[in-house]
Formats: C-alpha cells, structure tokens, sequence
C-alpha cells in the first residue's frame, strides 16, 4: 500500500505515508485525514458546531472521530471546566461546558491545545462526546453512535442461498429471498422476508438500538416452547439510503441462534460486541 508502484493493488492511502509509531509502543498510531463532508452538532436547541473543513482522527483500538475547527464552532457559548484528562498519544485535552443550559451538558467538548509531539496538528480543534450532545449530521442526514469510518464497507446483496435458523431445537425460518449484509470487520447478517419467518413466534420487544452505518433497529423475542429468547431478531424499519434492501426484513443474532445454516452447511458462532449482550 506503501509504495507507489503497488498503489494500483489496494487502497491508494497517501495519508498513510505520514503515519508515525510510537517508539514507546512500537504498532500504536494516530494519524487524521480530512472529512469532506459537511459535519454539524446540535445541542439544546442550538447548532454548536459547523464545518466543511473537519477531520476524522483514527487511533488504534478507538472508534474513529471527528474534529472540528475551533473556528467552526460557537466557542461563545461554552465555558471552560477544571475538569482534564492525560492521554500519552495525544497530551493533556481541557474540557468545556454549555453555559447556563438546562439538562447535563457538562464537558461535552474537550480540546489538545497542546499535543506532544508525535500527535497530529489538533492543537486548533475540538471534539464532542457524542451521547452528551443532542444531535449529529453529515450534511443533512442524522448519524447515530459515533462517526462513521469510511474504510468500512457494507454490502446487502440479494442471495437464492438457502437460509435456515434453528431456535431451541426448532426451525424458526427458512428462505431462498434472503439478502445478506456484508460489513466490514463483522460476521455475515442474513436478512430474512417476513413470510419465510415464523411470525407467530415472535413478540415485539422495547429494545432498540442504533447504528451510525444502517439506522435504527427495532427488536422481537422468540418464544419457543415455553421459553422466550429475548430480543433475537432485529429489523430495521426505515434504514438508512445505502441499505435499503434490508427495509422490513428479519435478521437473527447468530452469536444466539442454536445454529444457521446456509445451503446446509452450518455457520460457526462469530464472537461480536453482542455476545455478552446487547448495549
């Protein structure tokens, strides 16, 4: 990816080239590149921030952020707090609160406004914690979660493939329609039509959850026998432009299905974020 000869192989990354390790902890990286998009950030009522010149901040073993120009942001309406934290990859970040607002918006803004060394040129920019603000867009469609990663990638690709979920020993669903969602750096998800599921066995749930690449899903139990498998299947309902394929469909969380089978060959239970439990 390096080396310009092989850049026509792989992803052409010129941002890489600048990338740096961390000779304490040699594999470590931060590095940012600029986010295109037009990114804004509401809270109580107000646009806080707004900005076309933005960064997207990537560090190992982080979700990526954005950062916005201290420029772009309505520094008049916060406050400086005696809260502040010590990151070794970045240096010290102060913290700033909403003045005079109703409800908790208490560092929700932090700023490196002097980062060592080996950090990228952030010390001019400034984040949000992203559940402590009402809401965040890229141009005009709301995000959810955190910022979404541009080097991931998700397909939903119609498939005559024969999907089966087994659910306590029962066959809960079977289709040939299905269309199957491919994510990067996540297990395959095969979305199921309504009618190859068996509705009667399920009861809809209070859970949702969010996601900042497919929209907001709403949840159903299982019951079989006499037990109920809280929250196993997921639908999203008015998903997101880029994956409307999934709209209505079923998916069940294969970390805790008894087994899925795919033309008949069974898939190995993939170890997620969820199989602890959703968050």
């Amino acid at each position: 990816m390096r080396k310009p000869h092989l850049r026509g192989r792989g992803p052409d990354l010129p941002v890489l080239d600048q990338v740096t390790q961390y000779d304490f902890e040699p594999g470590y990286v931060v590095f940012t590149q600029p986010a295109p998009k037009r990114l804004r950030v509401k809270a109580a009522g107000e646009v806080i921030a707004d900005t076309t010149d933005g960064l997207i901040l990537f560090e190992s073993d982080h979700l990526p952020v954005y950062y916005f120009p201290c420029r772009s942001v309505r520094m008049e309406l916060f406050e400086r707090s005696d809260h502040q934290t010590s990151c070794p990859y970045k240096g010290k970040a102060s913290y700033y609160s909403l003045k005079g607002q109703a409800g908790d918006y208490t560092n929700i803004m932090w700023r490196y406004e002097a980062p060592i060394p080996a950090c990228p040129a952030i010390g001019d920019y400034v984040s949000f914690y992203w559940d402590r603000v009402d809401h965040w867009f890229e141009e005009d469609e709301e995000i959810f979660v955190h910022a979404r990663d541009p080097y991931r990638r998700v397909d939903c690709l119609p498939s005559s493939r024969r999907v089966q979920v087994f659910v306590a020993g029962e066959e809960i669903a079977d289709s040939v329609n299905g269309v199957f969602l491919f994510e990067t750096g996540q297990p395959t998800r095969y979305y199921l039509p309504q009618e190859d599921v068996r509705r009667e066995l399920l009861h809809p749930s209070d859970s949702a959850t969010q996601c900042p690449y497919k929209g907001q899903a709403a949840y159903c139990h299982a019951r079989v026998g006499n037990k109920m498998h809280n929250d196993i299947v997921w639908t999203y309902p008015k998903p997101i432009e880029e994956v409307t394929r999934i709209k209505g469909l079923y998916c069940f969380a294969n970390e805790f299905v008894d087994r899925i089978l795919v033309d008949g060959v069974e898939q190995p239970r993939p170890v997620t974020g969820f199989s602890h439990g959703y968050s």
